[in-house]
């Protein structure tokens, strides 16, 4: 009370229970749109991984070429195609380190390569369930042989979809038996 008997009124400290209710429910609403976009920011950028790759055994593939007049093939490594965990790409115990092909670090896709009969066709494709819901994500690139036949995908790309000299998707290929 002041000098004249009114009550005087003191500031309070802290927050009242609807201001922190309210910031509460703000925060809850950029969770659930920053979420589900992060989420696909990070489908997108294990999905790069495989469009990169495949670049580079293009190059490699091409480079190889005109060395030895004929492409090299290259079984599936990872020999299982990973699911959402990463998994180690044995670069020098697989057919790769005839290329010279090693990823940095771990790898969300399987990789291979098939040679035309003739040696002067590949195709190269790569194989990853990159979300784990069991339906396998396929991208690849194909080089026709000599008579235009694309030899098939290595992983299980149908390579038949694709636009030649191009990296892109793909379907599996018929009869494909996925795991």
């Amino acid at each position: 009370m002041d000098e004249r008997g009114t009550r005087v009124r003191t500031p309070r400290a802290g927050f009242t229970l609807l201001e922190i209710l309210s910031a509460v429910a703000i925060v809850g609403v950029l969770v659930t749109i920053a979420i589900p976009a992060f989420l696909t920011y990070q489908l997108r950028t294990k999905t790069a991984e495989a469009k990169t790759n495949l670049s580079a055994i293009r190059t490699l593939e091409n480079s190889y070429f005109t060395e030895y007049e004929s492409y090299a093939a290259a079984a599936a490594e990872p020999p299982v195609i990973p699911g959402s965990l990463s998994a180690q790409f044995d670069a020098a115990g697989s057919d790769f380190a005839t290329l010279g092909f090693a990823p940095e670090g771990r790898v969300y896709f399987s990789y291979g390569v098939r040679v035309s009969d003739d040696g002067v066709g590949f195709s190269a494709d790569a194989g990853g369930d990159i979300d784990s819901d069991g339906l396998v994500q396929f991208w690849g690139f194909t080089k026709p042989d000599g008579a235009g036949v694309r030899p098939p995908g290595e992983v299980g790309c149908a390579v038949s979809q694709l636009t030649v000299d191009q990296v892109g998707p793909c379907s599996p290929a018929a009869g494909r038996t996925l795991f």
